[in-house]
């Protein structure tokens, strides 16, 4: 057990550098021999320590008031702390193993500090725990200039949201209406031992997380997962056989394969990331769907667009993820306030850039996975100013609850 708390607070550390989380799991798990078990274990510690590092860092602070010279010790003691609050593991040997590591960290010194540290936490863990609940930040788990913002834009809202984005996320399924609906995969799953509900006609909610080799039908392009909140994205673009679309960030492909699923169309993929592109393919292939594929800045339209305009564009821009932050609690802890200001520019250039590329009479989707205005209501605000042959057709912000994430949707049509 030692080994996974060394290396879940070397995922932390990743993490503190600039890393996402997916990033540094993925080199660990890649890197190291590990069993199911251990695999397990590890991105258990690792997500959950993120996902809990507000309240762990407001109780290492209550017991060790200035921060430690050695950082990875630090880091030790927030994932022992993990354990010890969010699991079931015995205290006795989280406690002994989080001493053996320490050891052989800042050259000893500061293994009976670790002792110490955590035995003081267990003699007083119901006084820390309540004295958690009366900060913000450890309260609910995200920073202190993140909670404001959010209780600003959602003043009646704010504490919902951010529990909400605290809980683990539902494993959601799209099924592939070219082979089924909802209902029949529900029966499908059922009889295999799984329980699930139907979200809709073409969705489903699985009761449980598992490996998705080990869903029905999975290898054969059956089914997908995604997010409810995200399947609602190709839905809302109205796609019909026959339409030249483009999809601006595709990868990994989840909308990209769902557009093709809904209609027979002429589908342009793009991203600016040619590894990521790779990923739309693998997920194309797997459905049994064509596209043509482009790693290229749809910012920069000179570079990649042939002259003939699209009848749907899938706008789905560069965004703060503040809605997906409980897949992905590393995003809470990564982005800082300034961040917004940049994502804005972004967002502005490149639906401007996207939309002389529409045909008179198309749509274009604006789609971010953010719960900020600033991303979401604010943009189409200013895109309607800047572009008087916009017409909005809808829009509506999705905030995090128990069947999907937080995602923005504004459809634009062109007169």
């Amino acid at each position: 057990m030692h080994r996974i708390q060394e290396l879940a607070a070397g995922i932390i550390a990743r993490v503190e550098e600039g890393r996402t989380l997916t990033e540094a799991l993925g080199n660990i798990q890649r890197s190291e021999t590990l069993t199911p078990g251990e695999r397990g274990a590890l991105q258990d510690i690792a997500y959950g320590s993120l996902r809990n590092l507000g309240q762990l860092r407001f109780i290492l602070r209550a017991l060790v008031p200035k921060p430690l010279p050695a950082v990875d010790v630090e880091r030790l003691l927030l994932v022992a702390l993990y354990q010890l609050i969010h699991t079931r593991a015995a205290p006795y040997a989280v406690v002994d193993q989080a001493v053996t590591l320490a050891q052989d960290l800042a050259a000893g010194r500061l293994k009976g500090l670790v002792n110490g540290v955590l035995r003081n936490f267990l003699r007083n863990k119901d006084q820390l725990l309540a004295d958690a609940q009366a900060d913000n930040e450890a309260r609910y788990n995200h920073p202190r200039w993140w909670v404001q913002k959010v209780r600003a834009a959602y003043p009646t809202r704010w504490t919902d949201i951010l529990e909400k984005s605290n809980r683990h996320p539902p494993m959601t399924l799209r099924i592939n209406r070219r082979h089924g609906t909802a209902a029949a995969y529900v029966e499908t799953l059922q009889a295999s031992g799984r329980g699930a509900k139907a979200l809709g006609d073409y969705a489903v909610k699985l009761d449980a997380p598992c490996n998705v080799r080990d869903l029905p039908g999975f290898a054969e392009g059956r089914v997908s997962v995604q997010d409810f909140g995200a399947q609602q994205a190709a839905l809302r673009l109205e796609v019909a056989d026959g339409m030249r679309v483009l999809d601006a960030c595709a990868a990994p492909g989840g909308k990209s394969g769902h557009l093709l699923e809904l209609a027979d169309i002429q589908l342009t993929a793009l991203d600016i990331d040619a590894t990521r592109l790779e990923r739309v393919a693998e997920n194309l292939a797997r459905l049994q769907l064509t596209a043509t594929l482009a790693a290229a800045d749809a910012a920069k339209p000179d570079s990649w667009w042939d002259g003939v305009p699209f009848d749907r564009i899938l706008a789905d821009v560069p965004c703060s993820a503040s809605g997906v932050v409980r897949r992905n609690p590393d995003i809470k802890w990564l982005r800082r306030p300034e961040d917004f200001a940049a994502l804005g520019q972004q967002q502005a250039a490149m639906v401007d850039a996207l939309w002389p590329l529409l045909a008179r009479g198309g749509k274009l989707l604006y789609a971010t996975c953010s719960i900020m205005p600033e991303e979401n209501q604010q943009q189409l605000d200013a895109f309607l100013q800047r572009h008087p042959d916009a017409r909005l057709a809808g829009s509506e912000q999705l905030l995090p609850s128990a069947d999907h994430d937080g995602f923005y949707y504004a459809l634009l049509e062109k007169a």
